[in-house]
């Protein structure tokens, strides 16, 4: 073999070497940026770390009220940036599982400026969270209040029957539902 075909052979396994590269490069990229938002969806299906699920109102219409009570505990915290008071108006409930539900929450800007608050929330024990279903809820949008504003912040939810019947949930007696409110970053709003 000649010099020039070396070097022609020695360039073409460089540059499908390099191409390879480049493209297992992308590829974990755009796992990378994908990773997020399938991340969401299997904790919203399965459940996973307490995430709650969501459903519509028509949806909820259509659960069957077991013969069953469950204990809800409501709880809440504020981050320290947040110049905010908030808190459950009742601590605990006692529910029929099936039988929808509201919760009050009641937050109050201690500022003297507007601030808009964004809520998360997990259900504990984590094993219930598949079964715990929000109808309506203040944390699927940014909250803003004004200087000295108070605002009641309801939950409408539901716990599944079908947590009757999972061996992993079948003996929890109580189940606590907790929001914690961070302040929007304003430069973030709207990305």
């Amino acid at each position: 073999m000649t010099d020039t075909a070396q070097t022609s052979d020695m360039q073409s396994r460089n540059l499908r070497v390099g191409l390879i590269t480049a493209m297992i490069g992308l590829g974990m990229l755009g796992l990378g940026y994908a990773a997020v938002p399938l991340y969401e969806i299997f904790c919203r299906v399965t459940g996973f770390g307490g995430t709650t699920q969501v459903v519509d109102a028509a949806q909820a219409e259509t659960v069957q009220i077991a013969n069953a009570d469950m204990s809800v505990r409501f709880d809440s915290n504020v981050s320290s940036a947040l110049p905010w008071d908030f808190e459950p108006e009742t601590t605990t409930d006692k529910i029929s599982i099936g039988a929808r539900d509201m919760a009050i929450y009641i937050a109050k800007n201690r500022s003297d400026q507007p601030i808009t608050g964004t809520a998360t929330f997990n259900v504990t024990p984590v094993q219930a969270g598949k079964y715990f279903n929000k109808v309506q809820c203040f944390c699927f949008t940014e909250q803003t209040l004004q200087p000295g504003q108070m605002a009641r912040m309801p939950v409408l939810y539901f716990v599944d029957p079908a947590i009757l019947e999972d061996p992993d949930t079948r003996d929890i007696k109580e189940i606590t539902l907790s929001y914690t409110f961070y302040p929007v970053d304003p430069d973030k709003k709207g990305s």
